[in-house]
């Protein structure tokens, strides 16, 4: 199953705009070397189409998914009280860190497990709730 992925250079860490196609296993490899630095940004799509797709920008153990749909609206992902409701996080969104709540934040492992879902289910309504930022 090919996946379409721009992420940021592990070795560098700024982002590369360019867009990959590869299998999930190019794409897990990729991400485990973000891992191993601890912290990253990806861009995830389904081949064939521009929309959905998702972000996955994390620092630590802090994850935080943003979903673009067709109508190009964006939403995020609930969080799953990994980070409290009222604190503030700090995760990679491209080359800048983004401010955001903790009530948007999830683990970092269960995060990439919802990223494989959306890539083998094809549907992100199936990953949890999403709201508007």
């Amino acid at each position: 199953m090919l996946v379409s992925w721009t992420a940021t250079d592990p070795e560098s860490r700024q982002f590369s705009a360019t867009e990959r196609s590869s299998d999930i296993a190019d794409l897990t490899n990729h991400f485990t070397a973000l891992r191993s630095r601890g912290q990253g940004y990806l861009e995830v799509r389904l081949p064939g189409g521009e929309f959905p797709y998702l972000t996955l920008g994390f620092q630590d153990d802090q994850a935080v998914i943003h979903l673009f749909d067709a109508t190009e609206k964006s939403f995020l992902l609930v969080g799953d009280g990994t980070a409290a409701a009222d604190a503030v996080v700090q995760v990679p969104i491209m080359d800048d860190l983004a401010v955001l709540s903790g009530d948007c934040v999830v683990a970092v492992d269960r995060a990439w497990a919802l990223v494989c879902k959306f890539i083998q289910t094809k549907a992100s309504g199936e990953l949890g709730e999403w709201r508007e930022p």
